[in-house]
């Protein structure tokens, strides 16, 4: 049977009328560009000034889109929303962290995070972004195809190594990687370390996953080129599908180099290419996994309505749909409830530390068209509906 998004009560069972009402404060403020920027700009303040702001910040934006602080915490988190069939990416949402010890230490707590998730069946997926584990100035080096002197070249021998265990231990533990995309002038060293991996532990199941930005114009082809790629080489590709994280940061960089901006000129030429991006993955469902991350709810039915009118099943491994935790529940949840494998993902980490993240999810629900309009109507169409079933 096919999902509907409209229906509240699914969306919102887990929550409290209070956290409700939190959640409708937080949107109708980030409905507002000026207050999202001034609180923005007042939150590095205190944080250059090292004044107390945690508690504020975990209150409200870091609750409603966080896990917790620690692993522990998320896990909590993981247990509340697998009650309703959804499941999560553990995401360690620290970001800016540059050094070799810093590269090294994070293999550890990865492993560990791995090891922790393959005994929780909520948690299937863990996240990870090669810049957490490379310096950015070396993967452009390889991107741009410069010449490595011979300490680079053991630099790049360790962010491979580092890579690949995480890489090899989630293969074990049978936990599920995904590969974030970067910006497109780093992507090259991540797309090979991703291949790499792919190649090496994707053997009859998908557990590396390459993540494809739709709202850049090279995507599509790549995916195709990807996945014939995989066909020759014999193992299973995993796609994660995703619009894309760095717009202004693409557009503003190839403006000031004078380069042809990598970017879809518009937002249908992105859900046009999204969407074909989809129905390619759903007809290569043989030698392909396909992870549909994305906010759109047009997308998720497409790729639903096409399992449905195939007689997939709702639960096949080789499907999965995911957005950000905190939002869009009218789709995760209701897709869940419908049986559809769902995972949230989930940030977690030291509120200080994930700050970053916290002001992109405030820039994006603000530039994003329609989507704190979206959050907002859905939130006081189920208060309504609670007040008016007392």
């Amino acid at each position: 049977m096919l999902p509907g998004f409209d229906n509240t009560k699914v969306a919102f069972g887990y929550r409290t009328d209070a956290e409700l009402k939190k959640a409708q404060f937080l949107f109708s403020t980030m409905s507002s560009p000026n207050i999202v920027n001034i609180g923005i700009a007042m939150t590095k303040l205190a944080i250059g000034w090292r004044l107390p702001i945690k508690g504020i910040v975990k209150k409200t934006i870091f609750k409603q889109f966080c896990g917790g602080e620690t692993m522990e915490d998320a896990a909590a988190t993981a247990d509340m929303i697998g009650k309703y069939n959804v499941k999560v990416i553990l995401d360690y949402g620290v970001e800016g962290m540059e050094g070799e010890s810093a590269f090294d230490s994070a293999v550890p707590e990865f492993v560990k995070a791995i090891k922790y998730a393959s005994t929780q069946p909520n948690i299937p997926f863990i996240s990870l972004k090669v810049t957490g584990f490379s310096r950015f100035a070396l993967l452009e080096k390889l991107h741009a195809g410069t010449q490595l002197s011979d300490t680079e070249q053991e630099e790049w021998a360790r962010v491979r190594n580092r890579i690949d265990i995480i890489c090899r231990t989630a293969a074990e533990q049978g936990v599920m990687v995904l590969i974030d995309a970067e910006e497109t002038w780093i992507q090259n060293p991540v797309n090979d370390l991703a291949n790499a991996a792919m190649e090496k532990y994707n053997q009859g199941r998908a557990y590396i996953f390459n993540t494809f930005q739709l709202y850049t114009t090279g995507a599509l082809p790549y995916l195709k080129k990807s996945y014939e790629a995989a066909i020759e080489k014999g193992y299973i590709l995993g796609a994660k599908l995703v619009r894309g994280a760095y717009m202004e940061k693409e557009r503003n960089r190839a403006s000031e180099r004078g380069y042809p901006s990598p970017i879809q000129p518009n937002k249908p030429a992105t859900d046009k290419d999204y969407d074909e991006a989809l129905m390619f993955c759903m007809e290569h469902l043989d030698n392909l996994a396909v992870f549909i991350g994305t906010h759109n709810e047009n997308s998720c039915m497409l790729a639903a309505k096409y399992m449905h009118e195939h007689n997939m099943n709702a639960s096949t491994e080789r499907v999965w749909f995911s957005q950000l935790y905190g939002m869009s529940d009218n789709i995760s949840f209701n897709l869940a409830d419908r049986g559809y494998n769902v995972a949230k993902y989930l940030p977690y980490g030291p509120v200080r530390d994930v700050l970053p993240y916290l002001m992109r999810r405030a820039q994006e629900n603000t530039s994003v068209a329609g989507q704190t309009g979206r959050e907002l109507s859905l939130i006081n169409k189920e208060l309504k509906r609670r007040k008016e079933n007392r």
